[in-house]
């Protein structure tokens, strides 16, 4: 059987999760959720021999090295790192990859490098559901079953089953994170899922599509990569070209223009961690509700999550709080609050240097 080639891409510079993931470190190189960086969970994920050949990383040029050192082991001697030299979005990064990816009829399991998957057995039995949709032509997206009305998410409304991939589903349209009003309705209804941005397809028929639907941006990926040796372990893009290329979603550009794309709803535990409140979520409670990091002491305290990065963090009498320190800088908000990082950072660029 031909191997699956995963394509992670590590982009992202992750500031929601300020202060500890910033542009010099973003998130995905930080042991957030585990022992490990998320970067290195992500890449165990493929770690099955005879499911998944060696990875192709995507990633910006000025975190070459930190990505290098995640795939520092022998076990990841033949992974290759497609060097952005511009951020251009997830479309453009994608036909690098399919570019690089060898044969046309190769698939490519397509992840963030940032994301939660818990249930590993439950994601990896939906990939064997979409393998045969995915080498059949179909452009193949993950929709995550819902637990709830959540409104950071946008959403895919599943059509009729394809009749001949059991447990495949047509995609009869994408939507854009709603409304909480929206969200109720669409989880009554049925039929509705999280996207998750995780794709299974055929390098050529993502080539295909963009050829179709953004001949720009095909045309950009193909001249940045004209005479780059696709087989060296580094694989630099030209950059005055890739600037030049546009910047769009693989979802705008391509998966919502496609002709055959299709879905595989599954429940693994999946998580983008796009907040310090969706970190607080998926960790581990005591019994006043609490979730810590670190070296943490806390008294009459509940429904807190706080996360101690090299200094010690002490709290009493306090509830829906999130608390982030480390050295340089500690961060306050209350609980439902963490999109307001956004605004916090923005401020301090903002202000005046002394």
């Amino acid at each position: 059987m031909t191997q699956i080639v995963p394509v992670i891409l590590s982009g992202g510079s992750g500031t929601r999760l300020w202060p500890l993931s910033t542009d010099r470190s973003p998130k995905q190189f930080l042991a957030l959720v585990s022992d490990r960086t998320m970067f290195a969970d992500t890449l165990k994920r493929t770690g099955d021999a005879s499911r998944f050949a060696a990875p192709l990383i995507i990633g910006a040029e000025r975190h070459a090295a930190l990505m290098e050192a995640e795939l520092g082991s022998d076990e990841h001697v033949a992974a290759r790192i497609i060097l952005e030299p511009s951020a251009r979005n997830t479309a453009p990064a994608i036909a690098l990859a399919a570019l690089a990816a060898g044969a046309d009829n190769t698939v490519m399991l397509v992840m963030p490098s940032d994301h939660v998957i818990r249930d590993l057995p439950a994601f990896v039995t939906a990939v064997d559901t979409a393998l045969p949709a995915a080498r059949d032509g179909w452009l193949v997206t993950f929709g995550i079953e819902p637990t709830g009305p959540e409104t950071g998410f946008g959403y895919i409304r599943m059509g009729d089953a394809l009749k001949q991939v059991p447990g495949v589903r047509k995609v009869e349209r994408f939507i854009e994170k709603p409304a909480r009003d929206k969200a109720e309705a669409m989880l009554a209804e049925g039929s509705h899922v999280w996207n998750a941005g995780i794709f299974l397809m055929r390098a050529d028929r993502y080539l295909e599509e963009l050829a179709t639907n953004a001949p720009e941006m095909d045309t950009a990926t193909r001249t940045a990569l004209s005479g780059v040796n696709l087989a060296a372990r580094l694989i630099r893009p030209d950059a005055e070209h890739f600037a030049a290329c546009p910047s769009d979603s693989i979802d705008y550009a391509v998966m919502e223009r496609a002709d055959r794309v299709a879905i595989v709803p599954v429940a693994c535990g999946w998580s983008d961690v796009g907040s310090w409140d969706a970190l607080a979520k998926i960790s581990s409670a005591d019994a006043q509700g609490n979730t810590v990091v670190g070296d943490v002491l806390l008294l009459d305290t509940h429904d807190c999550h706080v996360h101690a990065d090299g200094i010690m963090v002490t709290a009493s009498g306090v509830e829906g709080l999130i608390v982030v320190a480390n050295g340089s800088h500690v961060m306050i908000l209350p609980r439902g609050r963490s999109q307001d990082v956004k605004n916090i950072v923005e401020a301090i660029k903002a202000r005046p240097e002394d």
